[in-house]
């Protein structure tokens, strides 16, 4: 085993549903010349929330108050959890963030307008970002599968966790909201890759 792995535990942040727009689909749902308002910065550089809120709509119910994340994207990529999917009624799966061809269809509502995808709902598939030096340093390359291991009464550990390697980001592991629950972790926490 890696030692640096044991040593050197990863900082965690816990991601709740949320939404990236594309420029198109943004000045349709909030209105022609619109811009994002930053709220605060993510760990991943030039990653921030923004102050505006969208409502995405499935077969069965709808979901208020989905958070847009900037900055702008190619395309419109919806992060929601399982239990979201079976309360929307939609039949989503479980992705890397950018892997869209293919994915569920879904109506976005905003102030000014909506849209219906007719792709971009995924449930973003657990993940740890690293550059370069940080893959080296734990000794993993981009694409490894990885297990990871919560501590406390709720300890378990997570299977396929996804290596992202690149020096655009930032070392950092992604858990949605739900996947953390089960396992009470919280943004902040530090987790151990095996």
């Amino acid at each position: 085993m890696n030692e640096n792995r044991a040593k050197n535990p990863i900082l965690t942040n816990v991601s709740n549903r949320h939404i990236h727009l594309s420029k198109e689909d943004m000045e349709t749902l909030f209105g022609k010349g619109h811009t994002l308002t930053k709220t605060k910065d993510l760990v991943q550089p030039g990653e921030h929330a923004c102050d505006e809120t969208v409502t995405i709509q499935g077969p069965k119910r709808a979901i208020e108050k989905v958070r847009v994340l900037g900055p702008l994207r190619k395309q419109t990529q919806v992060e929601i959890f399982v239990t979201d999917a079976i309360r929307l009624g939609v039949n989503v799966c479980i992705r890397l963030s950018g892997d869209l061809a293919g994915s569920e269809p879904i109506k976005v509502i905003g102030p000014a307008g909506s849209i219906d995808l007719k792709e971009g709902c995924i449930v973003a598939k657990r993940h740890i970002h690293f550059t370069t030096k940080d893959a080296e340093f734990y000794g993993v390359k981009n694409g490894d599968s990885l297990k990871l291991k919560t501590e406390g009464e709720r300890g378990l550990v997570f299977d396929n966790v996804i290596a992202r390697v690149s020096d655009k980001m930032a070392l950092e592991c992604h858990l949605d909201m739900e996947e953390a629950n089960a396992a009470g972790v919280k943004n902040g926490d530090k987790l151990f890759i095996l």
